[in-house]
């Protein structure tokens, strides 16, 4: 049996020998890659003398077939007692219930950093001509946004009032057909993002951060969060970073932190990416950038990605693609969004070495060609495996 993870007072994790962690399977090919991730944490840990006590929880389809709830408060409990768990991809329900359970997730336990961190593995399928130089984490606000659904329907009495309440307030002329939805951006949200994402470059001795936000439009939401960033800068974190306008882009021994448009980002990923270390940004921005960056190293089938509150210690990590449950139950799928979100975690919890680990034998693994269908459609002389196949062949490489 094992022990929960705690938190200490200084902010560290408490780790024991046999960390329980929850973890959700997931919708549709969850049936499939998680068994195969945990067959590489497991082997992974094991190389060490550890192990992890798994326990189960349920959401998405599993939970409603089984409890009648799609995300039951025990699963919630479960995650916010262990500090620290796993998920497959989950299926929103249609025509009620949760926008998204994986939104609901955050929101409910407060997880108001989305971590997603992009790099190229040797080997990998790629659109662009040097993906190499894709090294970048995402640090993307969770709770705030577009994303927090303050919205109303269409020709609803909700939108009507709304309507004439904007009006009447504001002068603000909005069409009577318009669907109306608000936009929360505060100074708190942004300046725990960007405190985690500051802390994040220091601990990873990372030499640029950029606040990514669309301020010359929206003025005094996403032009707040910028200013709001080099505000937390000056007061928070002179010592070890500077803004480019303090400095004139010469930082000296210390951090550059600057910002960039996000239109022009989008751009500027693809085409300078070895300019961008860390970025911090909005919800919706955080969605578009991650995705566009995940498909220049091989695609959302193997990007990682986290929920994390680094005040409460808590950590959800998930697979970030879809539930594909056509291919359900096929042995098909590339499992290794959920594997090296596993890896991340490991990594959080203080595994660092098996968290290198298996970074090192998914790109040993895929170098040699081994690969799943995803890659090898893509790839000269490629040996396409099974999805438990292509588990059992990083095993190997450990």
């Amino acid at each position: 049996m094992g022990a929960k993870i705690t938190l200490s007072a200084d902010g560290t994790l408490n780790v024991p020998e046999v960390p329980s962690i929850p973890y959700v399977e997931g919708d549709g090919i969850g049936v499939d890659i998680w068994p195969a991730a945990r067959l590489v944490l497991d082997a992974a840990a094991q190389k060490y003398g550890r192990s992890v006590d798994w326990v189960e929880v349920l959401a998405g389809e599993k939970a409603y077939t089984e409890t009648g709830d799609w995300l039951p408060a025990d699963t919630i409990q479960s995650f916010e007692e262990h500090l620290i768990g796993i998920k497959g991809p989950l299926t929103t329900p249609v025509g009620g219930g949760f926008r998204s359970l994986n939104v609901a997730i955050r929101q409910i336990m407060d997880l108001y950093v989305c971590l997603r961190p992009v790099r190229w593995f040797k080997g990998v399928p790629s659109p662009v001509k040097e993906p190499q130089l894709v090294n970048m984490v995402i640090f993307r606000e969770n709770t705030e946004d577009i994303y927090a659904g303050l919205e109303v329907e269409s020709e609803t009495a909700e939108a009507k009032r709304l309507i004439e309440l904007l009006h009447d307030a504001f002068g603000w002329e909005i069409r009577a057909d318009a669907g109306v939805g608000i936009k929360p951006i505060s100074k708190f949200g942004s300046h725990r993002l960007q405190r985690a994402a500051l802390q994040h470059a220091v601990r990873q001795g990372r030499k640029r951060v950029h606040w990514v936000h669309k301020g010359n439009i929206m003025k005094f939401t996403e032009g707040a969060f910028r200013n709001w960033g080099y505000e937390l800068v000056r007061e928070e974190f002179s010592d070890v970073a500077v803004a480019w306008e303090d400095c004139g882009g010469d930082p000296g021994d210390k951090i550059l932190v600057q910002d960039a448009i996000a239109d022009i980002a989008l751009q500027q990923v693809l085409t300078r990416p070895a300019e961008f270390e860390v970025i911090a940004t909005m919800n919706l921005n955080g969605d578009y950038i991650s995705d566009a960056l995940a498909a220049q190293v091989g695609g959302i089938g193997i990007a990682p990605g986290a929920n994390i509150n680094y005040v409460t210690g808590h950590g959800v990590f998930e697979a970030t693609h879809g539930t594909a449950p056509r291919y359900a139950g096929q042995d098909k799928v590339n499992p290794s969004s959920v594997l090296l979100s596993g890896a991340l975690m490991y990594e959080h919890i203080g595994w660092q070495d098996c968290a290198d680990d298996i970074i090192n034998a998914v790109e040993a693994t895929i170098s040699d060609g081994v690969v799943t269908y995803d890659f090898a459609r893509l790839m000269d002389d490629a040996t396409e495996v099974k999805c438990s196949e292509f588990a059992s062949a990083i095993v190997d490489r450990l």
